[in-house]
């Protein structure tokens, strides 16, 4: 838990807010959190919690931009840092799973989002974040066949919903049997299998 001062800029309160919903998400299911949970593990009344934010909802908008930027970021970095498409994708794949490990509570934010009934401005941030992901990931593949590494006859868009489908199964399993370490642990042998399937023949 990050502590507060009463000099903090008012953004990196914001931030401290959301990391800290991000920590109760991995301890509890993330529909139950309340605004007083969340003031309590702060430390501060729920009244400066609404100072920042005007209710729970836009608690939850502003933990799935913070998401969506820290993840495309580091897998933009990843990417860029390797030379050939077919690396970019393991990158890809390694950093989301590092990042998943790392705050263990955002798979389960983003499952409970998904799961409202209603169409919420949380649940609309997910949607756009899968989708963008979804399209790096098809500008890679794309890019594969091009360069000779990946099989010409690829279908993309299948090929990268079961490279996410893959990340979220590893995330369930760990959720099963209570292990975000798992994650890691089976991510090298799982993305091989994956790379077999969409590698072009020599």
């Amino acid at each position: 838990m990050v502590k507060l001062s009463k000099k903090m800029p008012a953004e990196q309160r914001r931030e401290v807010t959301v990391r800290t919903v991000i920590e109760l998400a991995g301890e509890q299911n993330p529909s139950e959190i309340t605004t007083a949970a969340i003031a309590r593990r702060m430390g501060l009344t729920q009244g400066a919690i609404f100072r920042h934010f005007p209710n729970k909802d836009a608690i939850l908008l502003a933990v799935m931009e913070w998401v969506a930027q820290r993840l495309m970021l580091r897998i933009e970095k990843a990417i860029q840092a390797e030379s050939s498409p077919l690396a970019a994708i393991e990158a890809m794949f390694m950093t989301h799973v590092d990042f998943i490990t790392r705050h263990p509570g955002i798979p389960r934010m983003l499952f409970s989002e998904l799961q409202r009934s209603e169409e919420t401005t949380p649940k609309q941030m997910v949607q756009t974040l899968i989708h963008s992901y979804g399209e790096r990931l098809e500008g890679l593949l794309e890019r594969g066949k091009v360069c000779g590494e990946i099989d010409e006859n690829l279908d993309n868009r299948a090929a990268a919903t079961l490279f996410i489908g893959t990340i979220q199964g590893l995330v369930m399993q760990s959720l099963l049997v209570g292990d975000i370490n798992r994650i890691r642990r089976d991510a090298p042998v799982v993305f091989a299998i994956y790379q077999r399937g969409i590698r072009r023949e020599l």
